[in-house]
């Protein structure tokens, strides 16, 4: 074999793992809807006269849905919306914020993290509805595990959020596999029901769906509602482009995903109009009875899969949001040596653990917990749709009119979707709503709390000359080695520097001013990294850079840029260099610079806080912590 052919072919071999690994991370979510989407769409049209009419409609609704909403918006428009590569609300808000002129920064974000804040809503919701749902399917083998339905689930999802710790480098493996039978088996037993009642083809009509709207009122307006727990794994397509190429998304939606997801809803529709019993639950009672224990196997697995997808997107929005200055710092652990994706939140994992576990035995159904699905998610679309209008704008180059009408259209069925689930909220949507709020205050609280801290302590400390003559530097003592200050002002004396030189009378050979930021892109190239500034009395002054989805592991930083710059040299494995971290502890003044209100969330939030030298991966044998109180 030549080298050209074996090259080719191992293109050919990753590309398949690719195709496959994609399934079990990125489908999971939208591809266990089928197991409740129908179903709850028929209870919401209540007790008909006439089936064949409504699941007509419902199934319509459904395809179309699918079409416009997954296939037209998201994997074909939304999920053109990269920020260098990365997809996600987070990403997508930093890429629109810098699409958009200045005066409108602010709304951007703002309404950016309105959609992140209702994606945690989704988070507690996903995994108990779709585990709940898996389960159930006991119930339809034999009545006697319907008392152990509730504990089942909830001992599932423990054990689920208990082995997060570990990652999911290794049963990751199975993830795709699993995925790709599961969308085989619903595929294939919703094509026989489909051949056996070929009258379900009329739903492809889109006229069956807008009746059911139009015509029936209230009925009508409660059933879209439920028709959009078929899209609710939408946003996960964008979300996890960062994992795998948009590209590899769009050849499994296209191929296997959608045609799957089809084959079984026009099944269970078809299933009906010949038996309308099977409205207790249609996804199960598409299969044989000697198939009921295996089908609720697959479907458990699947359901798992979804929501370790669910788990892991609550996890990067959260790395995201905390480098991008809207959450606290919170310690994240790398799960995998070779995927810096896989990570795992402590903090996350447990409120999350908590969250999904205590909605299971509240509501104790699936039935009761859709009412507490959609809203949530319905709204983030709606914003996903305002922001890629921005980014089509500013960063595609559209016009106003091309922009105009597909935004609109766009709007108008997410409008539509959002006003449907609204009526949801006192069943339970209200859960979601509340979730995000918490969220979203929290968000805006530790920027506000963050930029008026900074403001404080820049207004505090003196510029770097005042300092040296405040201080008499000129007679301290220049001890050996390198003292390298931590500061988010690199032009005035940290903190740190100021109570070091006050209690200890002295100042270190060689000091280095290290800033670090981070940038509104997911990743900044290596020989972009840092920057240095060689300043008079042996000071120099440096700035790392990182995107929003990276390690700011400093030391390795410091050291790779220290082998590329011939300007400067700092020996980092010795004994002479020390870290030197400023711990600004916030305390309440009587003319506060944020609201009465947000003053003790910022507090709180400080106080739970990891510490800057374990974020920033410093080792604790060179860490020097100071801390100073500070009015807000």
């Amino acid at each position: 074999m030549t080298a050209v052919a074996t090259e080719q072919a191992d293109r050919r071999t990753l590309k398949h793992g690719a195709l496959v690994g994609a399934l079990g991370i990125v489908y999971g979510d939208i591809g266990t809807s089928p197991l409740y989407a129908l179903k709850e769409s028929l209870k919401s049209a209540g007790n008909v006269e006439a089936l064949t009419p409504i699941v007509l409609g419902i199934v319509s609704l459904i395809f179309w849905a699918l079409i416009i909403v997954v296939s037209l918006k998201y994997v074909l428009i939304v999920m053109r919306a990269t920020n260098d590569g990365e997809g996600g609300i987070m990403a997508l808000t930093a890429l629109a914020f810098n699409a958009v002129h200045e005066r409108f920064g602010q709304s951007v974000i703002l309404i950016g993290l309105v959609g992140a804040a209702l994606f945690y809503g989704d988070c507690i919701i996903t995994p108990a509805i779709s585990v709940m749902s898996a389960v159930e399917g006991l119930e339809i083998a034999t009545p006697v595990f319907k008392p152990y339905i509730v504990p089942l689930v909830a001992i599932v999802l423990a054990a689920l959020f208990v082995l997060q710790s570990r990652g999911t480098a290794q049963i990751g493996r199975l993830f795709g596999p699993i995925m790709f039978l599961w969308f085989s088996v619903i595929g294939i037993v919703g094509l026989v029901h489909m051949v056996r009642q070929p009258e379900i083809l009329a739903a492809l009509d889109p006229r069956y769906g807008l009746e059911l709207i139009l015509n029936h009122g209230w009925t009508g307006f409660h059933v879209l509602g439920s028709v959009f727990l078929a899209l609710t794994g939408a946003e996960a397509l964008y979300a996890d482009e960062g994992h795998f190429k948009g590209d590899v998304i769009r050849v499994d939606w296209f191929s296997l995903v959608l045609p799957a997801l089809l084959l079984n809803y026009f099944g269970q529709g078809a299933n009906l109009l010949s038996n309308p019993a099977a409205a207790d639950n249609p996804f199960y009672l598409l299969f044989p009875s000697w198939a009921l224990y295996p089908a609720v196997a697959l479907a458990t697995a699947a359901t798992i899969i979804a929501s370790q997808a669910v788990i892991s997107g609550a996890f990067t929005i959260t790395q995201q949001a905390i480098h991008l200055g809207f959450l606290p710092r919170m310690e994240i652990r790398y799960t995998s040596k070779t995927e810096a994706a896989q990570i795992y939140i402590p903090q996350i994992n447990w409120i999350l653990a908590f969250a999904v576990i205590a909605l299971v035995l509240g509501f104790k159904s699936s039935d009761s917990l859709a009412g507490a699905y959609g809203v949530a998610v319905s709204t983030t679309m709606l914003v996903t749709s305002i922001l890629v209008a921005a980014v089509a704008r500013g960063n595609w180059g559209w016009n106003w009119p091309l922009t105009a009408a597909i935004t609109i259209i766009f709007l108008i069925i997410d409008g539509a979707f959002f006003s449907a689930n609204v009526v949801k909220i006192f069943d339970g949507g209200y859960i979601p709503l509340l979730a995000g709020a918490l969220v979203f205050i929290a968000m805006t609280t530790w920027n506000m709390g963050r930029s008026a801290l900074s403001e404080r302590i820049s207004h505090d400390n003196p510029e770097l000359v005042d300092f040296w003559d405040k201080m008499h530097c000129d007679n301290l003592p220049r001890v050996p080695g390198t003292a390298i200050y931590l500061t988010s002002r690199g032009d005035r004396a940290p903190s740190s520097m100021m109570l070091n030189v006050k209690h200890n009378k002295c100042l270190h050979q060689s000091v280095v001013l290290l800033t670090v930021t981070t940038e509104r892109v997911p990743r900044v190239p290596l020989d972009k990294r840092a920057t240095y500034e060689r300043l008079e009395h042996g000071f120099s002054r440096v700035t790392l850079r990182y995107g929003f989805g990276e390690t700011p592991h400093v030391p390795r930083s410091l050291q790779y840029s220290l082998k590329k710059s011939a300007d400067w040299r700092i020996d980092m494995n010795g004994n002479g260099v020390s870290f030197f971290v400023g711990r600004a502890i916030p305390v309440a003044s009587e003319k506060p610079d944020l609201p009465g209100w947000r003053e003790p969330i910022f507090l709180f939030l400080t106080r739970n806080s990891t510490s800057a030298s374990n974020f920033f991966c410093i080792p604790p044998e060179q860490a020097v912590e100071l801390g100073t109180h500070v009015e807000i």
